[in-house]
């Protein structure tokens, strides 16, 4: 098998089978061990250099010119007028909705409260007041093109008239002013450290240099706009002339692989830097300095993606542009969009309009497509944040530049459902985080849910997102519609399931407001399609409640591994390392093999509709619940049959895994945690726990011999020896119970110990077959 850290050694036919060896991230990551009292701090800055990797993500975001400038359009009437401005008024009485951000988890702090007065349906308010909300784009073309770009700079994101109502929106929108404080703070933190280093991450790639060169670029851009401080100006300079190789020492190869076009990410991401400091500070670029800027990105930049997209790329900068229907496409054509439209007009060797004529229609066969038919990211929900960041930069940017989008939202009609897919993949603690995490993420975010928001018309996704500890960066401040109102739960299912079969998930909760509660995703779905960012984990669910996640995900392993990228076929080397094996997973193993990559599972599911109203108190009915049944025969060698069913049962405060199977070979049960567990006498009961929570697991109606045991998160000496050593699992324990060859059913029982709530409370629910199983049964 090929070694994929030489990327150029071996004929490249499929994005991942040719590798994709960027990054040395892992986490080890389940959930750590919380403190016994819980520290929050106030409105945690996004954007401080650190590696925040197992932090999920998010799509949100709104070009305002559009859709806003008809809200704003759609009713002049004195009475309409003052609706809106009460209901906005209420609104920005209460200020930002969330008190504080959790320190550890990074997820916001709702108060308790009964107050609905402006927790109401979401809603994005008409009104002609610029106090309240942006204005119109005088922008309007009548048959917009992509090489037709509008008159005014800036033209990518944030356009002049947005510029000039953005400080009056500021004094009066409590979330502008707060994310503007902490854009500027952060800005102020990057003045203080050296130009972004060069760091080629073992060979194959400088992704984090890139982003983090594209957060400051981002940040010192905004921040010169807003003050006419020239400190930030003649500092974004210094940062482009280090990326450029100008300043003493260099940075890089002196020669057009500068930006590592090898692996495009890289370049692309360099390219929309570049782009949008020419564009955001092209007024005051001495023409010497808007020469040399736009040089620079086409020799590093531009000119090879033209080579990606010819038919002569010996070094396979462009393997992204064919059937890659996930984030490598979304990033890379966006990074070109970007440098193209900030060029256009200026540029004389029709490089800009050469690329604009390859980047748009190839974002709208492949970028577009890269959501499920349910909205599910196909790769993973961390890098749901690379694309979704990567195609709203993409649609922003020609929508404000030359007036249209040309379908890029649109042609994938399903396209818009991958915010509520952010929504509920993300739980109280931590996303379900399935297969690879990814890179750091520097200058991405969930900001894409703004955008979409305000696209879609979808205010929910725009009010789910501004809250979040990620929000507070320079896209937000012309992404958001300040006259949003209401709240992202009022009227907000607590269950979802994703039936593409592809995915095959469910996700389910007790509130959307209480960072206690109970959330449990699960999910099935093929072991093929998703880029070889998956794991061999049919069947595989996480737990949270008590503010914390008892069972859940071990995360990326390295990502330089040999063979890591190398397919996703049954003998793949991927398929070697613990993390991606079938061991490393919280579902059921047999004969200690890996999972069938040509798995097709089938699954139903239902749920009461419970739905949260307006107060962040969410009162679950007794009666409500809902569950997933998974038939997982096909995932399996050795077994005749084999179903994984979850329910919420007792209003939502237990959970019940119950497993039924036939296997010709020995059976394990595993699940991982990161809490410290103890057994009892008898093994049917092991009590977690983490910090000051306490949860207790109990195996009900257990067959003869079966009892929990408690594992370490690592190989069999049995198996099959990777290429390289597996990471360590730290602080990492795996609940088992293991049986020989034969027919069972498991029942196993999570009760999470609640505050207040005495024993007699819980139930111990009478057994009932999958196939009999309802919203009422069992219970």
């Amino acid at each position: 098998m090929a070694n994929y850290d030489a990327l150029g050694s071996q004929t490249r036919n499929s994005p991942y089978g040719s590798g994709d060896p960027y990054y040395n991230e892992s986490s080890g990551y389940i959930t750590p061990a919380r403190p016994a009292k819980k520290a929050v701090s106030k409105w945690v800055k996004f954007g401080i250099p650190v590696a925040v990797v197992i932090i999920a993500g998010a799509v949100l975001g709104g070009v305002l010119g559009s859709r806003s400038s008809k809200n704003a359009s759609a009713s002049s009437s004195a009475a309409a007028s003052a609706a809106a401005t009460s209901a906005i008024s209420v609104k920005n009485d209460i200020g930002r909705f969330a008190t504080a951000t959790d320190s550890q988890y990074l997820v916001p702090i709702y108060p308790m409260t009964t107050n609905t007065a402006a927790f109401t349906t979401p809603t994005f308010v008409s009104t002609t007041n610029t106090n309240l909300g942006w204005p119109q784009d005088p922008f309007q073309p009548s048959n917009p093109s992509p090489t037709q770009v509008r008159p005014d700079r800036p033209r990518l994101i944030a356009p002049t008239y947005m510029w000039d109502a953005l400080p009056n929106l500021i004094k009066n929108d409590p979330y502008l002013s707060g994310w503007n404080a902490t854009i500027f703070s952060n800005a102020t933190q990057y003045l203080a450290l050296p130009p972004v280093a060069y760091f080629l991450d073992g060979g194959n790639g400088i992704l984090d240099p890139a982003r983090e060169i594209k957060q400051r670029i981002k940040a010192f851009s905004y921040a010169y706009r807003l003050s006419n401080d020239t400190k930030w100006l003649d500092r974004t300079y210094v940062e482009l002339q280090n990326a450029a190789g100008n300043l003493t020492g260099g940075w890089g190869p002196d020669n057009s692989t500068k930006w590592n076009p090898t692996h495009f990410l890289d370049t692309a991401e360099l390219t929309a830097a570049y782009a949008i400091a020419y564009d955001w500070l092209y007024n005051e670029w001495t023409p010497t300095q808007r020469s040399s800027i736009m040089t620079t990105m086409i020799t590093y930049g531009l000119n090879n993606g033209v080579i990606a997209y010819s038919n002569s790329d010996p070094g396979a900068y462009g393997w992204w542009k064919t059937n890659t229907e996930g984030n490598w496409n979304c990033v890379c054509n966006n990074g070109l969009t970007m440098g193209a439209l900030a060029i256009l007009g200026d540029d004389t060797t029709g490089i800009a309009a050469q690329l604009l004529g390859l980047t748009v229609p190839n974002a709208l066969q492949n970028c577009a497509f890269a959501p499920s038919s349910d909205g599910t990211w196909s790769e993973t929900a961390n890098y749901w944040y690379f694309g979704t960041t990567g195609h709203a930069e993409m649609a922003s940017s020609l929508l404000t530049a030359t007036g249209s989008t040309y379908d890029l939202l649109s042609v994938n009609p399903e396209f818009q459902l991958t915010g509520q897919y952010h929504m509920y993949v993300s739980g109280p603690g931590s996303l379900f985080n399935y297969g690879d995490c990814g890179p750091n993420k520097y200058s991405t975010t969930a900001n894409a849910m703004l955008f979409y928001g305000q696209q879609y018309d979808m205010p929910q996704y725009q009010l789910f997102q501004r809250d979040q500890f990620d929000a507070a960066e320079p896209w937000s401040m012309f992404w958001y519609n300040p006259a949003v109102t209401g709240a992202f739960w009022d009227g907000l299912a607590l269950d979802h399931f994703f039936d593409n079969s592809t995915d095959q998930w469910g996700s389910m909760r007790s509130s959307w407001t209480d960072e206690n509660a109970l959330y449990v995703a699960v999910k099935a779905g093929t072991l093929q399609g998703h880029q070889t960012h998956n794991d061999l984990d049919c069947g595989d669910f996480v737990v949270d409640a008590l503010g914390v996640r008892w069972f859940g995900e071990l995360g990326s392993g390295d990502y330089n591994s040999i063979g890591y990228f190398s397919n996703d076929l049954q003998d793949s080397q991927r398929w070697l390392y613990y993390r991606k094996m079938t061991e490393g997973q919280n579902t059921i193993l047999v004969n200690q093999q890996n999972q069938n990559v040509a798995a097709a599972p089938t699954v139903r599911h239902d749920t009461s509709a419970t739905v949260q109203g307006s107060s962040t108190v969410m009162n679950v009915p007794g009666d409500s619940s809902a569950y997933f049944v998974a038939d997982l025969s096909s995932a399996y060698f050795n077994v005749t049959s084999f179903s994984r069913g979850v329910h919420l049962i007792n209003g939502r405060k237990q959970v019940l895994i119950q497993d039924e199977i036939n296997a010709s070979a020995p059976i394990m049960w595993r699940a991982h945690t990161n809490a410290t567990i103890t057994t009892s006498s008898d093994g049917l009961t092991a009590t977690l726990t983490i910090g000051s929570a306490t949860t207790t697991v109990q195996l009900l109606n257990p067959p003869s011999g079966a009892a929990f045991t408690i594992m370490n998160p690592v190989r069999f000496a049995t198996d099959p020896t990777p290429p390289q050593p597996d990471q360590p699992n730290d602080g990492v324990y795996v609940l088992v119970i293991s049986l020989p060859a034969g027919s069972y059913t498991l029942e196993v029982l999570i009760n999470p110990q609640w505050p207040g709530m005495s024993s007699s409370s819980y139930t111990t629910p009478a057994y009932v077959p999958l196939s009999q199983w309802s919203l009422t049964s069992p219970s």
